[in-house]
């Protein structure tokens, strides 16, 4: 796949998934209404900020390696023709999902709202089976060896302190 349609299916593909599940539901839950004055656990609220503009980065991050290096998109319609192994995948195998767990988990304590707690742990549980039942298998299928390389070497939820580095 050529960069320029790796980017846009990318983008696309950032739109409908994680804008959907990160932002749009979110929205709907809560219309990004405060569940209490602002002032309210202020620690707790400015703790929320900075998880999700950290999510919001990585995710980003996360979504730029599959066109630089990957040459494709995180979508399954479109993969990846390499396994993407840099940038933040060298610390957890699952950033996107971690990122946008993230960005949910920040927006219930940016806006106190107990639903979007829920609303995290229903979506993590998603992401889990998912990872377990189809993202797995498959990259174990086309990518074999390097995949359980790094599989055994990058945990998938729980970032690593150091970078992996392939090879070693």
């Amino acid at each position: 796949m050529r960069r320029s349609a790796a980017a846009a299916g990318s983008a696309l593909f950032f739109a409908l998934a994680p804008g959907t599940v990160a932002g749009l539901i979110p929205w709907g839950l809560t219309r990004w209404q405060l569940g209490a004055p602002f002032g309210h656990w202020l620690p707790l609220r400015v703790a929320g900020i900075v998880v999700l503009a950290a999510g919001a980065a990585f995710l980003v991050h996360a979504f730029g390696r599959f066109v630089i290096e990957g040459l494709g998109t995180p979508a399954p319609v479109a993969p990846p023709e390499h396994l993407v192994v840099g940038g933040v995948y060298r610390f957890v195998r699952n950033p996107m999902y971690v990122a946008v767990l993230s960005t949910v988990a920040g927006q219930a304590l940016l806006l106190w709202r107990p639903v979007l707690i829920v609303w995290g742990l229903i979506l993590g549980a998603a992401m889990v089976a998912f990872v377990i039942g189809y993202e797995q298998p498959a990259l174990t299928s086309k990518f074999g060896d390097e995949y359980r390389a790094y599989r055994r070497a990058v945990p998938g939820w729980w970032p690593r302190l150091t970078p992996w580095r392939p090879g070693r």
